[in-house]
């Protein structure tokens, strides 16, 4: 299937590692121009271009703004993808704790999109893609900072979704599950750490509560990425999409 993708711009967020490099690296198989963030100043090859810059801070947005329109190129897809927040229990968690994780997970994320949208509703066709996490349907123990504010990210994207629909402009989320990062290797560490046992023990645990007996691979995640940002994905909004090899329990 041709997605459709040549020509396109596309903006991809966080993409040095994990998810956000295999997103990337599918947008760009397709065809598609990728501008890439992080934090790190080298960018994944092949990219139209790299901008290094920490969504922690608060100056972040308006100047990865700037940097795409110094390119002079028109953003057709914009993929929403944070590093995500520290561990912590709801009965011990602060507001100041979830002020410190706001600025990457949710302003900056708000910012870009409404940075962007106007030219993407003139021109009729725009893809806005936010990952989120499985937690969003069911709330994972030990995650209150993921859990709520990937929940509010979520019910933004929802509402956004409708008011744009008949522009041309689709609003999805991708919700992974275990999928092998070096971000669910940290927290399967912690997780061995805080139980007494070795890390191998949590992931085979893990694994072993996925219907398709594997962790996913990200690449598997970009593929899908990357036909939600197709012209081929155009019935396709509002929409919160598992990526969890069956795993979550609800439909």
């Amino acid at each position: 299937m041709d997605l459709q993708l040549g020509g396109k711009t596309a903006l991809v967020l966080g993409a040095s590692k994990g998810l956000g490099r295999a997103i990337a690296a599918a947008l760009a198989a397709e065809g598609a121009e990728v501008i890439t963030v992080a934090r790190s100043d080298q960018g994944p090859e092949g990219a139209l271009a790299h901008i290094a810059a920490d969504l922690d801070d608060p100056a972040a947005p308006e100047a990865i703004i700037a940097k795409v329109r110094a390119t002079g190129r028109s953003l057709d897809i914009l993929l929403l993808n944070a590093g995500g927040p520290p561990t912590g229990a709801a009965a011990t968690t602060t507001p100041a704790d979830f002020a410190a994780v706001m600025p990457r997970m949710f302003d900056a994320q708000l910012t870009l999109a409404q940075a962007f949208l106007p030219a993407m509703r003139e021109r009729g066709f725009g893809r806005i893609i936010a990952v989120a996490s499985t937690s969003l349907i069911t709330p994972i123990a030990g995650l209150v900072l993921s859990n709520a504010v990937r929940a509010m990210l979520a019910s933004w994207c929802k509402t956004l979704a409708a008011e744009v629909a008949g522009d041309g402009v689709t609003v999805n989320l991708l919700l992974p599950g275990q999928i092998a990062t070096d971000r669910l290797s940290s927290l399967h560490a912690g997780m061995a750490a805080a139980q007494g046992l070795e890390k191998e023990q949590v992931t085979a645990r893990s694994i072993a509560a996925i219907p398709v007996g594997r962790l996913g691979r990200p690449e598997e995640f970009g593929d899908i990425a990357a036909f939600l940002a197709s012209p081929r994905a155009g019935f396709i909004t509002g929409s919160a999409i598992k990526v969890d090899g069956g795993q979550t329990v609800t439909l």
